[in-house]
């Protein structure tokens, strides 16, 4: 699934030409493509969907968001280790059960 996550923007900076900022999930740091909210600052939360930050969004509001996401466990589906997750779905219980299939 792929999902519209609010992030906290923690850095702005130019690369090549584009703005792009570095932005905290709840503890995933990531970076974000802002072509699409050019005066976003440092500071400022969006909602990200591919790696595309969407809409501004307010403080109150992406903490609300990001909580419901952790507990229904959308934010470890979303950013986590994808060899990790593969051992869970497989009923596995260590990572290297999974690559060494």
């Amino acid at each position: 699934m792929c999902l519209a996550v609010p992030g906290k923007v923690l850095d702005i900076e130019e690369r090549d030409g584009t703005r792009m900022a570095t932005v905290d999930f709840g503890g995933v740091v990531k970076e974000v493509c802002l072509e699409y909210l050019p005066d976003l600052q440092v500071g400022e939360y969006a909602i990200v969907h591919v790696g595309f930050a969407l809409q501004r969004l307010d403080e109150e509001s992406a903490r609300q968001t990001l909580e419901l996401f952790a507990e229904l466990g959308m934010l470890q589906e979303e950013f986590g280790d994808a060899w990790e997750t593969a051992a869970a779905q497989a009923g596995m219980d260590t990572v290297d059960e999974v690559s060494n299939q």
